[in-house]
């Protein structure tokens, strides 16, 4: 009954009672987070708590926008060279592509059809040495509207491709084969002419009309454009093209578009889009995704357990602050909201600061692998393991927003049970004892 009265009686100078998180409470919780001299310790404690939680979110901003910015990028390459659906003979060999790639044209929601003739061949300079490389047969026009090919022409142009004279080939070809523009690169198909001593490797030089660059390094050194004519001699494809390839407005819609491709083709024919002829290589990109996110999640997660140890030594260091407090008219309530904003402004400014941090180094990404390759003197993101040629980062908000939230959830959980214990403390014993 007398502490019931001095509680009742006593919390006009402590606040407001029955108001939550009033202005003492803010205060008291305040001059917690600063530490004296004897409570340097503590102080330490907590600065390490600050410094996990804002590496850790960092750390997971930064990787996430890398691991986006890969896929983004590769998917931005992979399709801007390649189609997003491909239509193959069933029936037999598209003899009458030129009418068929007018139908396909046709379909609403397709932007392009590309008809090409493929095949492997050994590339090889005058000069010496040689590669394998993959010859893709199109037309002028069609290669011209390909703008991942035709508005990255690095060297050259396309006027000998048009012509039916040259081949564009990619930097990364080139400078392996130490090739230039207007020089002749051999190329030598295994399908060549049937003999009566058998088959004889069919072997043509071609002028080089024009060097490419997409910026992925695997594209850049195997693949070489020839006009399709041209290919179909080569390749004893006279007439006829071995697939069409679609490209759509919206790939991911490309369901949508199935049954319209097949009815505006009329024959019979196999179609097979950029999802499933990718789907192992972006299953593994999205896996590796989730499991980065888990295993980065654990430095948050420990940073979080140094503010339960830190709030926990404050907490016993400041019990006799805490029986005072009591007896002055304090409730348990009020006790355990100080204790609780102290460790949550923990969390919450190291959220903060390592939303800004991850920002910061996605801004300047690029300019800091740069910055730590000249330090070192060796590539760091090798264009040649990596097959892009700069170091992408792209933030995603739903995703930053979702990582915010689960290093603040996981701070304010980690200040509970400290708080929780300091608002059972006896102010009896602990002033008893002290």
């Amino acid at each position: 009954m007398a502490e019931a009265a001095v509680d009742r009686s006593s919390t006009s100078g402590l606040g407001p009672a029955g108001k939550p998180f009033s202005t003492f409470e803010r205060l008291v919780a305040w001059r917690y987070l600063r530490a004296r001299r004897k409570e340097a310790f503590i102080s330490v404690i907590a600065g390490f708590s600050f410094v996990g939680i804002m590496l850790g979110v960092a750390t997971l901003i930064i990787v996430m926008a890398v691991m986006n910015g890969f896929r983004t990028e590769l998917v931005s390459r992979i399709l801007g060279i390649n189609g997003h659906m491909i239509v193959q003979p069933s029936d037999g060999p598209f003899t009458d592509y030129t009418d068929l790639t007018s139908r396909l044209a046709a379909v609403p929601g397709v932007k392009m059809a590309l008809p090409l003739v493929e095949g492997q061949v050994l590339a090889s300079a005058q000069a010496g040495g040689s590669t394998g490389a993959l010859v893709r047969g199109a037309r002028a026009e069609d290669l011209t509207k390909l703008k991942t090919i035709s508005g990255n022409i690095k060297s050259g142009d396309m006027v000998g491709f048009a012509s039916g004279q040259g081949v564009l080939i990619g930097t990364g070809m080139a400078n392996q084969l130490g090739l230039s523009v207007g020089d002749l690169i051999t190329l030598t198909s295994p399908d060549g002419d049937i003999t009566p001593m058998g088959v004889s490797p069919r072997v043509k030089s071609y002028k080089i009309s024009g060097l490419f660059e997409i910026g992925m390094s695997e594209y850049d050194s195997s693949i070489i454009f020839m006009p399709l004519e041209e290919s179909q001699l080569f390749f004893n494809a006279e007439g006829l093209v071995q697939s069409i390839e679609l490209f759509v407005d919206h790939p991911d819609d490309i369901d949508a578009l199935r049954s319209k491709v097949e009815e505006a083709a009329g024959r019979q024919i196999n179609l097979t889009d950029w999802r499933q002829r990718n789907q192992t290589f972006f299953s593994a990109l999205q896996v590796e995704r989730n499991v980065m996110f888990m295993i980065l999640t654990l430095i948050v997660l420990v940073a979080a357990l140094n503010i339960i140890s830190g709030l926990i030594m404050l907490v016993k260091d400041k019990g006799s602050d805490i029986a005072i407090l009591r007896t002055m008219g304090a409730s348990a309530g009020a006790i355990m909201r100080i204790f609780f904003m102290t460790g949550a402004a923990i969390g919450i400014v190291g959220t903060i600061a390592g939303v800004l941090l991850g920002v910061l180094v996605c801004v300047n990404i690029e300019s800091i692998r740069q910055f730590f390759s000249w330090i070192s003197g060796e590539i760091i993101f090798n264009p040649q393991v990596y097959f892009l040629s700069q170091l992408p980062a792209e933030m995603d908000l739903s995703e930053t927003i979702s990582i915010v939230v689960m290093a603040l959830t996981l701070s304010f959980i980690a200040t509970i049970f400290p708080a929780w214990r300091a608002s059972r403390l006896d102010p009896v014993q602990a002033l008893r004892y002290e």
